[in-house]
C-alpha cells in the first residue's frame, strides 16, 4: 500500500513538472518557433524578426538585419522619380545615354532634359547645335582630356566596405582626381547572384563607400555622382568572373 502511494505521488509530481515545462515559453522576442512570434514575424536563430530575406518584405522593401526597410530610390516607373531621372531595374538614377530618355529629350549632365535645339537651323546664325545646346563659335565648350586613368575598385562577396586593396586603388584615383576639376560617375556593380533588388542596393552601397572615401581625401561631393547598376552588366559565370563583376568603375563625365 505504501509503495502504491509513493508511486502515485511521484507520478503526480512528474506530471506537474511536465506541465510546467510545457507552459514555459521564452520571453519575446526570444523564440523557439514561429508561433511564439507576432503575426507576420519569423523565428530566426531563436529571435523573432520581420523577415528572413527580401522575399518576406514585399515589393520596394529589403531585409536588413531581420527588419523590412524601404529600398532607397525604389521605383516601378519613372513617375516615382525626380524630374529628369530614369527608372532602371526598379531604381531611380541618373541617365548615362540619350537612349534611356523618353522621346524628345536628351541625357544632359545626368538628367533627361528637353534640348534647346536639334539642328543648327534652330540656333542663331553665329551659333551651332551641340548636343541640344546652341553654342556660339567663340563659346564652344573645350573638351577636356582626363589627366590619367581611373582604376576599377573591387569588392569581396556580399561586401561593400573597402579592404586594403580597394583602399589602395581608391587612393590612386583620388590622386588622379586632384589633378583636374573634371567630375566622375561612380558606377557600382554586383555579380549575378542574389535578387535584382538586393544586388541594386549592394551596388549602391559600394558606390557610396568609394564616394565617401574620395570625399574624405578632399574631393568635392559635387564632382562625384554615384550610379548603381546592380548585376545588369555582369558577365561572370564562375568565381573568377564574379570577382570581376563586384566592382565600382569611375567614369569621367
Amino acid at each position: 500500500m505504501q509503495k502504491t502511494k509513493n508511486t502515485l505521488v511521484l507520478g503526480c509530481f512528474g506530471a506537474l513538472l511536465i506541465f510546467a515545462a510545457a507552459g514555459c515559453k521564452p520571453d519575446y522576442p526570444a523564440c523557439d518557433t514561429d508561433k511564439e512570434c507576432k503575426d507576420k514575424e519569423f523565428c530566426v536563430a531563436r529571435k523573432c524578426q520581420q523577415c528572413r530575406d527580401a522575399r518576406d518584405c514585399g515589393e520596394g522593401r529589403q531585409c536588413t538585419n531581420g527588419r523590412c526597410d524601404a529600398i532607397p530610390g525604389f521605383c516601378k516607373d519613372v513617375s516615382q522619380c525626380q524630374q529628369g531621372e530614369i527608372c532602371a531595374a526598379n531604381r531611380c538614377q541618373a541617365c548615362t545615354a540619350d537612349s534611356q530618355c523618353p522621346a524628345g529629350k536628351l541625357c544632359m549632365t545626368g538628367r533627361c532634359s528637353v534640348p534647346q535645339c536639334t539642328k543648327d537651323e534652330n540656333c542663331a546664325q553665329d551659333q551651332e547645335c551641340v548636343h541640344g545646346l546652341c553654342v556660339g563659335a567663340s563659346k564652344q565648350p573645350v573638351v577636356k582630356k582626363p589627366p590619367c586613368d581611373l582604376a576599377p575598385i573591387y569588392f569581396g562577396f556580399d561586401k561593400s566596405n573597402l579592404d586594403s586593396t580597394a583602399t589602395s586603388a581608391a587612393a590612386q584615383n583620388a590622386t588622379c582626381l586632384k589633378k583636374t576639376d573634371m567630375s566622375v560617375s561612380l558606377v557600382g556593380r554586383a555579380d549575378p547572384r542574389g535578387t535584382t533588388e538586393y544586388n541594386m542596393a549592394l551596388s549602391d552601397r559600394r558606390g557610396q563607400s568609394v564616394r565617401d572615401y574620395l570625399k574624405r581625401t578632399g574631393i568635392a561631393s559635387s564632382r562625384l555622382n554615384s550610379v548603381p547598376r546592380g548585376s545588369m552588366d555582369a558577365t561572370g559565370t564562375n568565381e573568377t568572373g564574379w570577382a570581376k563583376d563586384r566592382r565600382v568603375d569611375s567614369e569621367w563625365r
